[in-house]
């Protein structure tokens, strides 16, 4: 199937209609001039992806500074297009020169169909990568920039969380891991992206990946690849995360969810900042900067011999803790307003309001799911509520209110967690699934805490 657009310039017509002849076979469009101070007009009212340019045009001058010259004059107006240029004189350094330049390459006159051909297909070729190189850049950019404005999104005033993004300021233009402890749904992967926009490293990548959810037997594919064959479904090479983070963030969520046997093998990547692709001997450099998150303790894990103490100490230059909801009651109605405002437009709905009485409530309520459970229930309110006034029935329909609304009869963090754990799990009617995702937690880890408090 015949594709593309190419201009030939030459002052030899018989060699333009020959070259037009020849590769009508092959392009879409071919247009050609015999005079180069055309060219100018040409670039103006067509995009070419290939240019097939002579080198020389006054009388007996054969220096190959005119080819070269036109060469500099497109490649101002189109970059990216790729330049063949044409010279009947087979001089090597003359070819050198103008590769040097930015040709892409060059054929001679000497009519050999075979090597014009392959040349030129050759240099159509490379101009298409370029341009489809160029685009996924472009995509690249553009999903980067979706996701930074639906995470850069940090709402706050109270001293907790200013303290927090002080620490952002000061750390993000360095490359020190940093260690994102606190509860789930406290925004640990906001602040990340957070470290990672105001770092030097904010063109690049940004990688998540949720060790919880990364079953053990799939541990070293998923984060350092594979070579085709390296095991029964290995069917085509594939890059680990690691390496498709060099450059850029890692970001290494649920860390206190990784057993103990796979904490050596990461250990040996940050130390040594190189991986082994399943299936190969051959070693690969990588360069990330190490972001690591978890809701667990694990100091005391370190205590008991779950988690290596040369790894927390690789992954904890700096630690930032993030402070519970319960703890910022000065943000609730921020984030209220700021929740209200993304599903009011997504649902379509009227101006709404929380009235004075839900407002309190809100501020009222433990938060055990913190700002993760707070986005929800502001999402369902917008749902329910059919008037411009959203009531504490929206936000906690069917008596939902008395089991949300925890109020706790010990400051035991465990027993109150045992407790929240419980209540998920009944309401969900013994679905483990349904209840991790009620808890804001994976389910491996739901299974931890069910044999932790013996559930």
């Amino acid at each position: 199937m015949k594709k593309g657009k190419i201009l030939i310039i030459d002052d030899n017509e018989e060699l333009l209609i020959a070259l037009r002849l020849f590769l009508s076979e092959h392009f879409l469009v071919i247009d050609t001039i015999k005079n180069p101070n055309l060219i100018p007009e040409y670039l103006r009212k067509n995009a070419y992806d290939l240019i097939l340019l002579d080198m020389n045009f006054s009388a007996g001058v054969n220096t190959g500074n005119e080819g070269i010259y036109w060469m500099k004059q497109i490649k101002e107006t189109n970059p990216s297009v790729s330049v063949v240029l044409i010279t009947a004189y087979g001089d090597v350094e003359l070819a050198v020169n103008a590769m040097k330049e930015g040709a892409a390459d060059f054929i001679q006159k000497s009519w050999d169909e075979k090597k014009i051909l392959s040349t030129i297909l050759s240099a159509y070729n490379l101009q298409q990568s370029k341009v489809r190189i160029k685009n996924l850049e472009q995509k690249q950019k553009h999903l980067s920039e979706r996701i930074d404005q639906k995470y850069s999104n940090i709402i706050g005033k109270s001293s907790v969380i200013k303290n927090v993004l002080q620490m952002v300021d000061k750390i993000a233009p360095t490359d020190a891991n940093i260690l994102i402890t606190g509860e789930n749904g406290t925004g640990k992967e906001v602040i990340a992206r957070e470290i990672h926009r105001k770092s030097n490293r904010s063109d690049e990548v940004f990688v998540n990946v949720d060790l919880g959810a990364i079953s053990e037997n799939l541990f070293e594919s998923e984060l350092f690849g594979y070579l085709k064959g390296a095991f029964t479904d290995a069917k085509e090479d594939r890059t680990g995360r690691f390496e498709i983070a060099s450059g850029g963030t890692l970001f290494l969520d649920e860390i206190g969810n990784l057993p103990i046997e796979l904490q050596s093998k990461l250990l040996t990547v940050i130390q040594n900042k190189e991986i082994y692709r399943v299936g190969s001997n051959k070693l690969v450099p990588v360069d990330i900067r190490l972001i690591c998150a978890t809701n667990m303790d694990l100091d005391k894990m370190v205590q008991e011999n779950q988690f290596r103490q040369d790894l927390l100490y690789r992954i904890n230059t700096i630690q930032i803790e993030l402070p519970p909801l319960r703890e910022r009651i000065d943000d609730i109605p921020l984030l209220t307003d700021f929740f209200l405002k993304i599903y009011s437009k997504k649902y379509q709905k009227a101006p709404l309001k929380f009235s004075e009485q839900t407002l309190k409530k809100m501020k009222e309520h433990s938060w055990p799911g913190n700002i993760r459970e707070l986005q929800h229930t502001v999402e369902k309110a917008v749902i329910l509520c059919d008037n411009k006034e959203i009531k504490e029935e929206h936000c906690w329909p069917d008596g939902e209110k008395k089991t949300k609304i925890f109020t706790a009869n010990t400051m035991n963090l465990n027993e109150n967690e045992k407790i929240i754990i419980e209540r998920a799990i009944a309401k969900q009617q013994g679905n483990l699934s349904a209840a991790a995702k009620e808890l804001g937690i994976n389910r491996s880890t739901l299974y931890k805490k069910i044999e932790k408090y013996g559930l």
